[in-house]
């Protein structure tokens, strides 16, 4: 064989032997704790697989970011025409002239609801209610099923085959928000758009990041967990404003949180460990619940920023929608892991079923929560949710087999309160503070 191809295989083959030893170095007891194939399936390993989709997403954003870089260094909105020149000003430039937050549909519609009958409100409540509780509480039966039960097996004694790339859910649900937001803005009128299309990337990629890390810790931690870890989400929301909004907190928010993060450790502390009794798969389901609350709370913080442009809620929606699309299907196709999740479904019609369906309640979800903001404002929305978020962990208990123990329960009661607490405190506090803006992505 000549030596410039021996040269290079060996660049081929030299990044498959070095991966293993780092994944050995970095997780020494993984291959004991948690398959004894690893080495054979390196690739599979979470962290591998989170840098490779960073690295995927990189091929997009450098390019836009130089493009970017050159049109405002060039003054392109002053000097630039042609054919392109409209839709390159609308994605870098926009109407640079941010106006005050739109919150005028929503408190035209919430006066609105205030005059109608206490009979059509409360139907139009219990809608809002169910179908905000139908459409999370299936989606969270849903994403357990999909991310930790095998598809496929004939009789109880086979082990079927295990759906593994979270990025391709992220894709799936995008694609249809991005679908029903874009005909929501053609049906309905919406206000002049004004933002630059690329500042939705950033909420977008921290979106899609939060997403992952949603659906990947389901296979080192029970859906319970992660439920009680995205109610506590409230302390690194608080911290993340902080830093990127430059807020400030009343004194209950910080007592609230405190009683929040004591329940939280309560519940953790004192869940069995039958199913996840490694101490390594433990600690990585912990690095990517956290990787989770802060790429969330980012996400939050960031589009609040962004309704300083003038802007809907679905409009927001599209936006991030939009760039989330792009990234993922970006990052699938370079690492060809798209077509390899066609052909799951294509093998396993449940699976694609469950797929289609996670994706219809993600957008349906989202649909719900800018029409119940919109008619009762954020504390009812607030409440409904949080009591979606208890029915979630006791449907998982009921289908699932999760255990929950005397003090861990304590712990999920002292998690609800906290957050029943901050509704009521916020509802009762009178001073002329901007009220909170319905989210493009919940979940």
């Amino acid at each position: 064989m000549p030596s410039f191809s021996r040269s290079l295989i060996g660049s081929f083959v030299s990044p498959c032997r070095i991966w293993p030893a780092l994944v050995l170095l970095l997780f020494p007891s993984a291959v004991t704790a948690e398959e004894p194939s690893l080495l054979d399936g390196w690739h599979d390993v979470w962290l591998f697989r989170f840098l490779v989709n960073m690295l995927g997403y990189s091929t997009i954003i450098i390019p836009g970011y130089l493009l970017i870089s050159y049109f405002k260094r060039t003054n392109y909105a002053e000097t630039g025409s042609g054919f392109c020149f409209p839709l390159i000003k609308t994605c870098v430039f926009g109407n640079e002239a941010k106006t005050s937050l739109l919150d005028d549909t929503s408190a035209a519609s919430r006066n609105e609801a205030d005059s109608g009958s206490t009979l059509k409100q409360a139907l139009k409540l219990i809608f809002c209610a169910a179908g905000l509780q139908v459409s999370y509480l299936t989606w969270g039966v849903l994403q357990e099923r999909v991310m930790t039960r095998s598809y496929g097996a004939a009789t109880t004694n086979q082990e079927g085959e295990k759906f593994k790339d979270s990025q391709f859910l992220v894709f799936m649900n995008r694609i249809l928000a991005l679908t029903v937001s874009g005909i929501w803005c053609v049906m309905f009128k919406q206000p002049r758009h004004g933002a630059p299309m690329y500042k939705y990337s950033f909420a977008s990629l921290s979106n899609i990041l939060s997403s992952w890390c949603q659906y990947e810790a389901l296979k080192f931690i029970s859906f319970p967990t992660q439920v009680l870890a995205k109610a506590s989400k409230v302390i690194p929301v608080m911290l993340m404003g902080k830093i990127v909004s430059h807020k400030s907190y009343e004194y209950w928010e910080y007592f609230t949180a405190v009683l929040i993060s004591v329940g939280v450790s309560m519940f953790l502390l004192s869940s069995t460990t039958d199913k996840h009794p490694s101490t390594v798969t433990t600690f990585s389901g912990v690095i990517i619940l956290i990787g989770y609350i802060v790429f969330d709370s980012f996400t939050s913080n960031w589009q609040d920023n962004l309704f300083k442009y003038k802007m809907s809620s679905v409009q927001m929606m599209f936006g991030v929608n939009l760039f989330s699309c792009l990234f993922t299907v970006g990052s699938l196709l370079e690492q060809g892991a798209f077509f390899e999740s066609l052909g799951f479904m294509t093998r396993h019609s449940e699976f694609a079923f469950h797929a289609v369906l996670l994706s219809v309640c993600s957008a349906c979800g989202q649909l719900f929560i800018f029409y119940t903001i919109s008619q009762f404002g954020a504390a009812v929305f607030t409440i409904i949710m949080t009591l979606r978020q208890a029915f979630a962990i006791l449907l998982s208990c009921f289908l699932y087999g999760h255990t929950v123990t005397l003090v861990g329960g304590f712990g999920v009661v002292v998690v609800f309160l906290a957050l029943f607490l901050r509704v009521y405190a916020r509802s009762r506090m009178k001073s002329g503070r901007r009220g909170a803006q319905p989210l493009a992505q919940k979940v």
